[in-house]
C-alpha cells in the first residue's frame, strides 16, 4: 500500500468512523464488536484500492454496505447462536466435598461388617476420644479386653477397607 493509499484510508477513516461505529452500535447494542466490525470493515477497505479511489459518497455507502453485513455474518455464526455475554459466571468454584463423602461412606460400612464389640471399641476410642480404662469401665471389661479388642478390629477394618479396594 502506498502513502497516499494509507493517507486515504486514514481520511476515509477520520470522515466515516465515528459514524460507521455509531451504526454497528445501532445493530449490534454491543461496543465490542461494534470498534470489531468498524475495523474489520476499513480493512477490507484497505484490501481493495480501489474502494479508496472511489468519490466519497460511494466509499461511504460501500462502508454501511459491508458493516450491516458484517454484523448479519456475525449474528448468524454459531458463535452468536450459542454464546452470550454476562458479568455473572454461573458457576462458582467450590470445594468438592465428594471425596470425603465417599470416604465417610466406605468407612461406614466396614465399620458395619465388624462384630460389634470391635465395632464399639473403634467408636469409642477414635471417634469419641474415650480411653481404653474409660471404655473398659463403660463396658464392664478388663482393659486388657478392650486392647485385645481393638487390636484385632483394626486387623478387621484393615481387612474389610482392602476388600473394598480403598487400602492394599
Amino acid at each position: 500500500m502506498s502513502d497516499d493509499q494509507a493517507q486515504l484510508l486514514r481520511a476515509i477513516h477520520d470522515a466515516h468512523g465515528p459514524a460507521l461505529f455509531r451504526y454497528a452500535l445501532r445493530l449490534t447494542r454491543d461496543p465490542n464488536l461494534s470498534q470489531d466490525v468498524v475495523q474489520e470493515a476499513l480493512l477490507r477497505a484497505w484490501k481493495k484500492p480501489a474502494i479508496l479511489e472511489q468519490d466519497d459518497e460511494e466509499v461511504r455507502a460501500w462502508l454501511f454496505t459491508v458493516t450491516r453485513n458484517l454484523v448479519i455474518d456475525d449474528r448468524r455464526s454459531a458463535r452468536h447462536a450459542h454464546e452470550f455475554a454476562t458479568d455473572d459466571v454461573p458457576e462458582r468454584a467450590t470445594a468438592d466435598h465428594t471425596d470425603a463423602v465417599l470416604d465417610r461412606w466406605l468407612l461406614s460400612d466396614a465399620l458395619l461388617s465388624l462384630s460389634i464389640e470391635h465395632r464399639t471399641a473403634i467408636v469409642s476410642s477414635y471417634y469419641l476420644g474415650n480411653t481404653a480404662g474409660e471404655i473398659a469401665e463403660r463396658e464392664g471389661v478388663p482393659v486388657g479386653t478392650v486392647r485385645s479388642r481393638m487390636h484385632y478390629a483394626l486387623r478387621a477394618l484393615r481387612l474389610a477397607l482392602q476388600e473394598r479396594g480403598v487400602t492394599q
